[in-house]
């Protein structure tokens, strides 16, 4: 897996991870909140599975590599 996700992306994705988990463990929102899940584990790992099939990366030190 090369990395394909930059740094405010990568804050950005765990940040709403965080954000839809909490609020559906608080009982703000429903179950679908877990789906919180997939920007979490996207930001960790730094790599998107959709953006090598779009043709995007938003790591700059991967562009120039």
């Amino acid at each position: 897996m090369k990395t394909n996700v930059g740094t405010v992306d990568r804050a950005v994705r765990i940040i709403v991870g965080l954000l839809l988990i909490g609020l559906s463990l608080a009982g703000m929102i429903g179950w679908w909140g877990w789906i919180g899940v997939v920007p979490l584990a996207t930001g960790i790992f730094r790599f998107c599975p959709a953006y090598p099939l779009l043709g995007i990366s938003t790591c700059k030190a991967c562009k120039r590599a």
